[in-house]
């Protein structure tokens, strides 16, 4: 009986071996080795590094008016990830004092068959998950993204990353709250400037 199920177990090792060696020769457009990431796997590669961030949220109404926009402040770090297929990013804002705002840890992946991003965002202090697709195109990243509120409401966001350099970017996220039929532009505005090439985590 037991040399019964080891030829079994062969069997089945030999049936499927053709399938594993299949799935690690091809598998993408053009023939490349699925585990080899493509060029364009490095398109966030300009979040790489440790940056201080200016956030100029949105205020609306009377309080705008009164007191302005409030200026938070924070960090924005970020590694290379997934074998060389994506980034994963840390974002913590703080009030002026100091005082925890917002923690956002971020996981992005280059999907090669649909040729965008993946993204996945975790709110953390708010225990929020979101998720987003993004492109590249004549230098500026944008991503499109889905979310709950706090009051259970469903949102869209629309981010774009623009004037990407090696020493500082910005980035604009506008939000719609009736399937995008309407945008609240400028919702959340970041400026980043270089700190370190190298993130420590």
């Amino acid at each position: 009986m037991p040399a019964r199920f080891a030829l079994v177990a062969l069997a089945v090792l030999v049936s499927s071996a053709p399938l594993v060696a299949q799935q690690h020769g091809g598998g993408r457009p053009g023939g490349a080795p699925i585990h080899v990431p493509p060029k364009e796997a490095t398109q966030y590669d300009f979040l790489i590094g440790h940056w201080e961030i200016t956030v100029r949220p949105k205020v609306p109404g009377l309080a705008a008016r009164i007191h302005g926009a409030p200026r938070l402040l924070g960090s924005w770090k970020a590694w290379r990830a997934f074998d060389g297929f994506g980034v994963e990013d840390e974002l913590r804002i703080v009030d002026g004092s100091g005082n925890p705002n917002s923690l956002n840890h971020t996981l992005r992946s280059y999907d090669p068959t649909n040729r965008r991003w993946t993204i996945t965002g975790l709110d953390v202090y708010r225990a929020r998950v979101s998720s987003a697709t993004a492109g590249w195109r004549d230098g500026v990243m944008t991503q499109n993204g889905e979310g709950i509120d706090g009051e259970g409401k469903p949102y869209l966001t629309r981010t774009r990353f623009t004037e990407i350099g090696p020493t500082s970017f910005r980035m604009q996220q506008d939000r719609s709250t009736d399937g995008g039929k309407t945008w609240d532009e400028g919702l959340l505005k970041i400026e980043a400037k270089r700190v370190a090439a190298i993130a420590p985590r």
